[in-house]
């Protein structure tokens, strides 16, 4: 009987807990500076929503719980793993583009007499 109570007692600490770090996580998702602060706060979303999810199934002793918190976790590394992707192909996108030089017949010479120079400099004929 002791144990019980202790077991709830203790879950609704941890419920406790996890509402605070929701409400914290929220908050960095709604101000966070930049998008990768965004994408780090929606995965922190769902690591405490996996959190309330298996303190529930241990205070109700239901155990399917369970297997919706594994399912959970794995989306929730998918749309990670996405966001990543789209960062980096945005970030790619907003690349300054170098102008490329042309070079007229007076460098293309002088590249010329680079390469016989360094060659001679390596030992090569």
């Amino acid at each position: 009987m002791i144990t019980a109570s202790i077991v709830s007692a203790a879950a609704m600490v941890a419920l406790g807990i996890l509402s605070i770090a929701f409400l914290l996580t929220v908050y960095r998702v709604v101000a966070g500076p930049t998008l990768p602060d965004r994408v780090l706060a929606l995965d922190m979303l769902v690591a405490v929503a996996i959190g309330f999810i298996a303190v529930i199934a241990i205070k109700t002793g239901f155990t399917l719980y369970i297997d919706i918190a594994i399912s959970l976790g794995l989306v929730g590394f998918l749309a990670t793993v996405a966001f990543a992707r789209f960062i980096l192909t945005h970030a790619q996108s907003k690349a300054p583009v170098q102008p490329h030089v042309a070079r007229d017949s007076g460098n293309a010479q002088q590249g010329k007499k680079t390469r016989k120079n360094s060659r001679r400099q390596k030992g090569g004929r």
